[in-house]
């Protein structure tokens, strides 16, 4: 396993200084950036002129979630703007394994997403056209929501296939993360956890980022 990847969420950050924010999460290993549309989840972030003005003032890489109808039309542009990850959800499209070919054809890793009621199960067949699958530990649409624990079941059927040789992909969380539950992701077989309001909600958000990525370290500890 790769060491625990942190991904701070810019969607707890302060939008009227989202430069500042980023700055201030240096030493992050991705900036998660969730694009919601309004259609495909109630709520509305921000879009892709956003991520492009985040492109010029940051090195750390991008991990777009799109929460958006149509990642067919709209995923492969945040690739070709530079974004180093691009993830959209299964639910959002009959034909994730071609959305996936454009994304990579772009330039950008193509990602998974499945709500916390999607069966991981459906998508296992297709995963080898992916390089991150990420599992919702909260409904897509908000910020500040609760763990949902039953979704580490999930992630360690995929713990299971990538040991074992079967998938070469990286397991990513999304919702609920924070000092409290990081540990038990950890040890379910997470390799990449989002994080929003434990870090942007700290008064030191790169401290933030260092605590969490110990407490993962001790979860897998804990696993071994």
């Amino acid at each position: 396993m790769t060491p625990p990847m942190i991904a701070p969420s810019i969607l707890s950050a302060d939008f009227a200084n989202l430069s500042s924010e980023v700055a201030s999460v240096a030493g992050s290993d991705w900036l998660h950036v969730d694009v919601m549309d309004a259609h495909f989840v109630p709520n509305l972030t921000l879009g892709l002129p956003v991520v492009q003005s985040l492109l010029r003032v940051t090195d750390i890489p991008l991990d777009c979630h799109l929460m958006i109808e149509d990642p067919g039309r709209w995923a492969p542009p945040y690739a070709e703007a530079g974004a180093h990850n691009v993830t959209f959800h299964a639910e959002a499209t009959d034909d994730p394994v071609a959305v996936a070919k454009d994304i990579r054809a772009a330039g950008a890793r193509a990602g998974l997403s499945v709500k916390p009621g999607t069966p991981i199960d459906d998508y296992l067949a297709i995963l080898d056209q992916f390089d991150t699958v990420l599992v919702m530990s909260v409904e897509p649409g908000f910020g500040g929501q609760s763990f949902i624990p039953g979704v580490l079941d999930k992630v360690r059927l995929l713990r299971d296939r990538v040991d074992h040789g079967e998938l070469r992909i990286l397991v990513e969380i999304d919702g609920g993360i924070n000092d409290d539950t990081i540990e038990q992701a950890a040890e379910a077989g997470v390799d990449c956890f989002v994080a929003g309001s434990a870090v942007y909600g700290t008064a030191d958000p790169a401290l933030a980022v260092q605590k969490l990525r110990g407490l993962a370290e001790s979860g897998r500890d804990e696993a071994r």
